[in-house]
């Protein structure tokens, strides 16, 4: 065969031949995401695999997201990518999250409940943002639920109610946790006084251990009965929790919270990142998504801290507001966001484990809210 031919063939075989502007675009954004990971470690557990999951969809004739054909198997992250679709995976990261999870902070004042609560102000605000710029009621509330912070909640919800957005949904819900450092304080500072925010807070009363053994099998009961949609989400994050508290399964605890959850994080950022085409991400609706989801972070932030404002005043002065802000989940980091902020305006200021409270308390606030929103939408 004439060589000329051969090295056309060739040529013709490489992804160069099909490598689009919108690919090269997506192939940027998924180097942000890796740059943004690994040089200003913004989670980078989940932004790397995302990113590099980003370039991996875009390399044109690469069998990555394939479906299968009567000749060849699917691509690798098609097959990963049922974990998402068949939503195995986002269950799988709450078992390893209440594995990890302390909720002692929160039974030892059981209040702060309402500040988890009230940092779900955000989604709905979001939500109606986005139904009023003509996304659809299940589309918005599936953009709403950025707002809780929580990744795996909103990638089980956007699953369900509006999976063609489940990029950008993603995207939006790691990047805004990886930033809570730099978008919380200015809100908090914004909404408080220096008298507010210099309050120390009371020393938290102990836990028993039985009250902590009891709490997940309760909280799993009444949740899936109430909300029987979020029942694999709330009660795989209980499982998890009650491997860590009843003391007589230590190995499954620590599988649950480091060799499962990271193999699992792996699996599921990079078939998250792989849905990142162009086709599917280079849309004006990514660019409103992704600014819908500051607003519904930026909202549940001011929520809980408003919220906290009212409990200073209704208490005379023993509840710092600043802790109504950890109420966005993004654990534990929002925590300590609140102990940052608060240490900053008076050095004696000690509010990590007053701040764990709402902000494990808005894990299940969130949980729930997608309960709500699936239990009204899903036909």
């Amino acid at each position: 065969m004439d060589l000329g031919v051969l090295a056309e063939r060739l040529w013709e075989s490489t992804g160069l031949v099909g490598l689009t502007p919108g690919n090269l675009v997506m192939i940027g954004v998924g180097v942000l995401l890796l740059y943004l990971a690994i040089f200003k470690k913004f989670e980078p557990l989940l932004l790397l695999p995302i990113g590099f999951g980003a370039i991996l969809a875009n390399l044109p004739f690469a069998p990555i997201m394939n479906p299968p054909t009567d000749s060849m198997p699917g691509g690798l992250l098609y097959y990963l990518h049922f974990g998402v679709e068949k939503e195995i995976f986002p269950p799988l990261i709450f078992l390893g999250v209440g594995a990890m999870t302390d909720f002692g902070p929160l039974l030892a004042n059981p209040s702060t409940l309402l500040l988890g609560a009230a940092a779900q102000l955000g989604i709905f605000i979001a939500m109606l943002i986005a139904k009023a710029l003509g996304f659809s009621i299940s589309q918005a509330a599936a953009i709403g639920i950025i707002g809780g912070a929580d990744g795996p909640t909103a990638i089980y919800t956007a699953m369900k109610l509006a999976p063609e957005l489940l990029g950008p949904i993603a995207v939006a819900a790691y990047t805004y946790m990886s930033l809570v450092p730099l978008i919380q304080p200015p809100i908090m500072r914004a909404l408080t006084t220096p008298k507010e925010r210099s309050t120390v807070m009371s020393q938290l009363r102990e836990v028993s251990r039985v009250e902590k053994i009891i709490f997940p099998i309760v909280v799993t009961v009444i949740v899936s009965l109430l909300l029987p949609p979020i029942a694999p989400l709330v009660g795989m994050l209980m499982l998890g929790n009650l491997f860590r508290e009843c003391g007589v399964v230590d190995r499954l605890s620590k599988t649950a919270a480091n060799e499962l959850n990271n193999i699992i994080v792996i699996f599921l950022a990079t078939s998250v990142g792989a849905t990142m085409s162009a086709e599917n991400f280079l849309k004006l609706q990514t660019i409103e998504i992704i600014a819908l989801g500051l607003v519904a972070f930026a909202g549940g932030t001011a929520g809980g801290v408003l919220l906290g404002k009212l409990m200073y005043y209704v208490t005379g002065g023993k509840v710092n507001p600043l802790i109504g802000s950890a109420g966005v989940s993004a654990v534990p980091m929002a925590a300590r966001v609140s102990q940052v902020v608060g240490q900053k305006e008076n050095p004696q200021n000690f509010l990590l484990m007053h701040a764990m409270g709402p902000n494990v308390a808005g894990v299940i606030g969130t949980a729930v809210v997608a309960g709500v929103m699936l239990a009204l939408l899903l036909k």
